[in-house]
């Protein structure tokens, strides 16, 4: 199958036919992924012509994208003349990405399994992947290149060898080849910047960061019309008797607790100051305090449910949350009788004392918020002036995106004019909120490309990348992040009459921030076209100063990561504790680590704590290693003495033996007494840990068993 393309795709394209590094700057819609699919043709067929063979891996940053550039874009156009593979974490491969690459022509796969093999390579260990291996690399949703950014750490690699070759040809030696880089991006953003001057500076680094030559791009308005757009500004309720209930709660626990609050309460203010002090109360052993936070956090969510959508779904939560504390804390454990302390019980009784007339004020529709009826209308009038409505809500939480759709389909008014809907959300597991797996995202999408579902509620997981079918009218509706997600939310209605409507929610001043947002996509807009503008000779020494100095920063950043891996801390002066019921769990002696990735528990002591943990979500996770690809079956820890329930870990099952995987950033960690103040990722603690002995683990399982079998 020919892979076509319009005129002004082949002229963004050009420079990259000539083997240059770009990037494509296009809006959300109009064919980025396909132009990369016939420059990889055509970089493919060159190569071949003139003897030489290519190898190009196209590089993703979210699973679901995988799966869809593969079948969708790569695998029809080039499936007759090339071999083309995809990989992700959702993949059940028997061989190594190592043998994948060499066996195929095009690799599309998640950025951080190349990473990985690269630094294989880089540590000299066999069955690792070289940048000289590539011909091409094509980065999609390329502005997350930035530092943090796995993209940045590949391009790293690339940059510095890039600047070793210079040093190699002037010693007259043969330097290392390297890839040709594309790039693909709607939006490189501005970076936060107020000023011209630093957009421009925000898009030249992204550029150098990519090796990029040329920025290519067309404006959306030679191509295609802008979707019409509307604010709907809210007004305050003039009565909200149920927020007002919430509010005399939460006062009530600041008296008990002694907290002065310096913040509106349902604000994200607050929610800030509620986290810091939970996170504070933590670390001092402050029970009470702790135990009031955890309430208030629940309640503070419930002023925004009752804000967002509807009051009997606030209500509903909030009462979920009491009847499984209370649950926990009122039913004996198999083992010991949990006990219940007097702040506890003052919590439990201030919600018993307001149950009632919550639920009352829940079910009485005069005091609704006005958010939800302008977006009532608003979806009453897209289905009723189309003749095929077909459109996307961008909520900002899981939850809202859930409640939302369930709003719908129990609304026979909105079932009376064909609306048929359905919501999508992330995949992360960092959610109370149960997550959708890839296979999920891409069964809703299906529907609603089929015309099965016409209206998507979604969190902001569908705003960059997916393949979302052609909608004429996008709503976000409480949502607003930064410029780049607002071009991607727009340029999801793609059809000539879609519309683009803001709902306001209170407090979260969306109206505002979009302003700001639509004064920065101008901006970006500007520099985009102050930087094509250079002169050659400017640009390249630009971005080549931009480079030494990202070089520079990454070797100071080494320097202090070796200083910092000089592990000398003795495992047995850090003790770790339950976040959120103090209890001392193991010491670092009692640590093990799994293919220097996943730190363990297998001690006896720490199996007595089985009994304590449920499952709440089971996942599988891959893992590679050196000679094949291990599947751990997994599910979330949950420490049922806590209230909350705490999350401890993952047990996985490695080559048939139950560990118990720790998430560090679930416990309080103390270094010779003193709680560190930040750690919430393994690397942050200056510990080395033992590598876990497997022989010795089965060994010991296997006595074990034979002691049972015996008796």
């Amino acid at each position: 199958m020919p892979v076509i393309v319009g005129y002004y795709q082949e002229d963004v394209a050009r420079p990259a036919l000539e083997g240059k590094n770009i990037i494509i700057c296009l809006p959300t819609g109009s064919g980025k992924t396909r132009v990369a699919v016939y420059i990889t043709k055509q970089h493919l067929d060159s190569r071949r012509a003139e003897g030489r063979s290519g190898k190009v891996v196209v590089l993703v940053n979210k699973v679901p994208l995988v799966e869809q550039h593969y079948s969708a874009e790569f695998l029809p156009y080039l499936k007759q003349n090339y071999k083309v593979e995809r990989v992700s974490g959702d993949s059940q491969l028997k061989i190594s990405f190592t043998e994948i690459v060499k066996k195929n022509d095009v690799v599309i796969c998640t950025a951080q399994i190349l990473e990985n093999y690269l630094e294989r390579d880089n540590k000299g260990e066999d069955e690792g992947v070289k940048l000289s291996d590539l011909t091409l690399i094509v980065i999609d949703e390329c502005h997350h290149t930035q530092k943090g950014g796995v993209y940045n750490h590949i391009m790293m690699r690339y940059l510095k060898q890039k600047h070793s070759n210079i040093r190699l040809k002037k010693q007259q030696k043969e330097p290392v080849p390297l890839p040709q880089i594309l790039g693909l991006t709607a939006s490189p953003g501005v970076g936060g910047a107020t000023k011209m001057e630093k957009a421009e500076e925000h898009i030249l680094r992204i550029c150098a960061n990519l090796d990029a030559s040329k920025i290519m791009t067309r404006s959306l308005g030679e191509y295609k019309k802008e979707p019409m757009k509307t604010t709907m500004l809210v007004e305050d309720r003039k009565e909200d008797p149920f927020g007002d209930v919430i509010k005399k709660i939460m006062n009530a626990i600041h008296d008990h607790a002694q907290l002065t609050p310096t913040c509106d309460l349902g604000s994200q203010n607050y929610e800030q100051w509620v986290v810091q002090l939970e996170a504070k109360a933590a670390k001092e052993e402050d029970q009470n305090v702790r135990v009031c936070t955890a309430h208030l956090r629940q309640y503070n969510e419930g002023l925004n449910l009752s804000n967002t959508i509807r009051m009997c779904d606030a209500f509903s939560f909030l009462n979920q949350y009491y009847e499984e504390e209370m649950k926990k804390k009122t039913l004996p454990d198999q083992e010991h009788t949990i006990q219940i302390t007097d702040t506890e019980r003052f919590l439990f009784s201030l919600f018993k004392e307001n149950k009632r007339e919550l639920q009352k004020l829940a079910e009485n529709p005069e005091y609704e918020n006005d958010s939800l009826s302008k977006l009532r209308t608003k979806i009453l009038q897209e289905f009723s002036s189309r003749k095929e409505a077909r459109g996307i809500i961008f909520t900002k939480t899981r939850r809202s995106a859930i409640a939302l759709s369930q709003w719908i389909q129990e609304n026979p008014k909105f079932a009376d004019i064909g609306v048929k809907a359905s919501y999508v959300i992330g995949g992360g597991d960092q959610s109370v909120v149960k997550p959708m797996t890839s296979a999920e995202q891409r069964d809703v999408l299906n529907k609603f490309r089929t015309g099965k579902v016409n209206l998507l509620i979604a969190t902001t997981v569908a705003e960059e990348g997916l393949d979302i079918a052609a909608c004429n009218f996008v709503i976000r509706y409480g949502l607003v992040t930064n410029e780049i997600a607002m071009i991607q939310a727009k340029g999801r209605g793609r059809a000539e009459d879609s519309s683009y409507t803001l709902v306001e929610v209170k407090n979260t001043g969306v109206a505002e921030k979009e302003s700001v947002n639509e004064y920065r996509q101008k901006m970006m807009d500007k520099a985009i076209d102050k930087i094509r503008a250079m002169n050659q000779v400017n640009y390249d020494k630009r971005i080549t100063d931009f480079q030494i100095q990202a070089i520079m920063e990454e070797k100071v950043r080494m320097t202090k990561k070796r200083q910092k891996d000089v592990k000398t801390v003795n495992p047995a002066d850090v003790k770790f504790s339950c976040r959120s019921c103090s209890t001392h769990v193991c010491t670092g002696e009692d640590v093990e680590i799994i293919e220097n990735m996943h730190r363990v528990n297998v001690t006896s002591q720490f199996g007595e704590w089985k009994h304590s943990f449920v499952p709440l979500l089971f996942t599988l996770v891959f893992a590679f290693s050196k000679d094949r690809l291990t599947i751990i079956s997994s599910f979330c820890l949950l420490f049922v003495s806590c209230a909350p329930l705490q999350r401890w870990g993952s047990m996985m099952l490695y080559r048939g033996i139950e560990c118990p995987c720790l998430h560090v950033k679930n416990f309080v960690v103390t270094l010779n007494g003193k709680p560190i103040s930040k750690c919430t990722k393994w690397s942050e603690l200056p510990v080395k840990f033992p590598d876990f002995d497997y022989a010795e683990h089965a060994s010991y399982m296997a006595q074990c068993s034979d002691d049972e079998e015996t008796e």
